[in-house]
């Protein structure tokens, strides 16, 4: 699948993608192609609160009727940026999430992210919409569960203190969009799963049966929606 950012005509890369309608546009050429623009759904959280566990189950459940990838795969040193927001990793994501919406099927990516990370990249403009759920804990619960992994994730102390830091930060701040908080304290797996199932068809009620058309774009080419 071509990079959402290539022409296939012109072979010009845009900085900023544009989406007309129900295609892409290249800004050189002018020439268009038919792109699915799909809601994107981030499932995201501090370290600790259960997105690697709510992912796999998560994916089961929706039945083939999203694609649930972990973000963690790509953090790699190619993809390491040192810039606040690591702008070069989270643009790599929205690339491949675009990438896979083609096929057309909407991705649920697992990973620590917050809106002003996705929201003001050019990639943005690629997605209808972006869907943010937090799963988030308790200080003592968070810790709890950080200080239990295996020695080789390198859960120290300085490095769970930042941990709570950014979850207590989370919760406090409202975001443009919003991002809806699902506490698993004391919740079990299943209704953490359930939660998340529910975050997803009620975004995407297009799914099961989605017919290629549901969500095509009818709308401009700003990263708005």
């Amino acid at each position: 699948m071509l990079d959402p950012r290539i022409c296939p005509a012109c072979g010009d890369r845009a900085d900023v993608p544009l989406v007309e309608s129900a295609r892409r546009l290249c800004a050189r050429c002018g020439h268009r192609w038919p792109f699915r623009r799909l809601p994107l759904f981030a499932l995201t959280g501090p370290s600790g609160a259960g997105k690697s566990t709510v992912g796999p189950e998560l994916a089961e459940r929706l039945g083939g009727a999203a694609v649930v990838l972990e973000q963690d795969v790509l953090w790699t040193a190619g993809l390491r940026d040192d810039v606040d927001g690591h702008p070069a990793f989270r643009a790599a994501w929205l690339r491949l999430a675009a990438m896979i919406h083609q096929n057309g099927k909407p991705v649920v990516l697992c990973g620590t992210v917050v809106p002003p990370e996705f929201e003001r990249l050019p990639e943005r403009s690629l997605f209808t919409k972006i869907h943010y759920l937090a799963l988030v804990a308790s200080p003592d619960e968070l810790a709890r569960r950080l200080r239990a992994r295996p020695a080789w994730r390198e859960w120290d102390e300085p490095r769970i203190a930042e941990t709570l830091e950014f979850s207590e930060w989370l919760r406090a701040t409202t975001f443009d969009p919003p991002v809806r908080l699902f506490d698993t304290t004391k919740a079990d797996l299943a209704a953490a799963v359930d939660n998340a199932e529910a975050w997803f068809r009620e975004n995407f009620p297009g799914n099961p049966g989605y017919n290629g058309q549901t969500y095509l774009d009818v709308g401009s080419s700003s990263q708005s929606s």
